[in-house]
């Protein structure tokens, strides 16, 4: 488990994943996290594969990439301290939807499924605010590839 710090409280309450939490409530998630340390070129999560946990960016550079349907690796985004992945796992159930690679050395903060029920279990209200912020994010997310999207619709004069 990691120790709790102010640094660290202070750190994850500027993320987007514990915005909005009080002090005791971040006080129970953080002690349900496991800090994760990776060298550069190491495959965090592959696509495919199941998922029951998702991962804070402490530090480092990760690179998200898909596989198209004809084979190709195509690049998805970069993330970076702060970031969050992996949550769509714990919301749908169903296996990752993409492989994340650390450019440079990583340390990560994983949160399971089954510490976020605990959380449930634990604090309700903790729990409500942290789906909430990650809709929230699913949402910035999908409006920004909606806009990537349809800037590649119009600069192909589609």
């Amino acid at each position: 488990m990691t120790a709790s710090t102010p640094d660290l409280k202070a750190f994850l309450l500027a993320t987007p994943f514990f915005g909005g939490l009080t002090d005791a409530s971040l006080e129970v998630l953080v002690s349900m996290l496991v800090e994760c340390r990776f060298d550069t070129g190491a495959t965090i999560v592959t696509e495919g594969e199941p998922g029951r946990s998702m991962f804070i960016v402490k530090s480092g550079r990760l690179a998200v990439r898909k596989r198209t349907s004809s084979g190709n690796v195509i690049p998805i985004s970069v993330l970076e301290p702060g970031d969050f992945f992996g949550e769509m796992t714990l919301i749908e159930m169903q296996n990752r939807s993409a492989t994340v690679i650390a450019e440079s050395p990583t340390v990560l903060y994983e949160l399971t499924a089954k510490k976020l029920y605990a959380c449930y279990k634990a604090d309700v209200h903790a729990y409500v605010i942290v789906l909430q912020n990650i809709n929230r994010e699913l949402c910035r997310r999908l409006r920004r590839a909606d806009d990537r999207f349809t800037g590649h619709q119009v600069g192909n004069g589609n």
